[in-house]
């Protein structure tokens, strides 16, 4: 279904059922977000159509407006196929506008924004705005790490002040110095961070450009389960539970805890 991009060209315009492959494939990486088993307590998915009076029908026929709960089928087959976890009872609606609402989620060269709605969720509750990361595994500058959800970004990578190839600086709050240990070379500069997300409530692990394939790799293993999340994109954040572990170039580790 989603061997779209190979075909689709910025100036070339999807026909209707290019056009609904798209949308599907937009709405598929928003809903991979909510890993971790969020995605059972979404409550609605609201999609946006801004379309010109000549795209109206291409988008229209795209979004089975005759029959909408066609579409919502299509978005439930692929939470299926992904097991993306979503509650029964989930509603999805389309609006025709003229301009989209704000914190609306966008994808360019569509004409569609996206927003998301859960119904709050029990892990979130518990999920307090302060951590720590232990160094299990790996030699850091600290062995426990606090962090709390006012910090912003925390940075993790080898080294504290790192100069990027733009000239810019970059400093590691979780830093892994190259001299305290050989393995440390391993971990990147730039390897990945923390930031904290209002809306869903908990720290989410972001891998940054040394810590995605095919350089090294940043992993979660989770803790209810004992499976391994490999974080393959710097723009899908990961939702740390109480426990998990963060592997960092399989060099180090450090172990997730909610402290309040």
């Amino acid at each position: 279904m989603f061997d779209f991009f190979k075909k689709n060209k910025v100036d070339t315009p999807l026909d209707a059922k290019g056009l609904r492959d798209e949308i599907l494939q937009f709405i598929k990486e928003e809903l991979q977000q909510l890993d971790g088993g969020e995605g059972k307590y979404l409550k609605s998915l609201a999609l946006f159509v801004r379309a010109s009076a000549e795209e109206l029908f291409s988008y229209e026929t795209a979004l089975y407006s005759a029959a909408p709960e066609k579409f919502q089928e299509e978005v439930q087959r692929i939470a299926d196929n992904f097991a993306l976890d979503l509650p029964e009872g989930w509603k999805l609606t389309v609006h025709y506008v003229a301009e989209f609402p704000e914190s609306v989620i966008e994808r360019k060269h569509l004409k569609v924004g996206l927003v998301l709605k859960n119904s709050g969720s029990p892990v979130n509750t518990a999920v307090g705005l302060t951590a720590s990361l232990k160094v299990i595994t790996g030699r850091a500058e600290q062995e426990v790490y606090k962090i709390e959800a006012g910090m912003g970004r925390i940075n993790i990578g080898r080294e504290s002040n790192v100069q990027g190839s733009d000239g810019s600086f970059r400093i590691n709050t979780i830093a892994f110095p190259a001299d305290a240990q050989e393995r440390n070379k391993y971990i990147s500069r730039q390897h990945a961070h923390l930031e904290w997300d209002q809306q869903q409530a908990c720290f989410k692990l972001y891998a940054d450009e040394g810590g995605v394939p095919p350089g090294n790799k940043t992993k979660v293993r989770v803790a209810k389960d004992e499976t391994v999340h490999k974080l393959n994109s710097t723009q899908i954040g990961y939702s740390l539970k109480h426990g998990d572990q963060v592997i960092l170039a399989d060099v180090a580790t450090l172990e997730f805890t909610i402290l309040a």
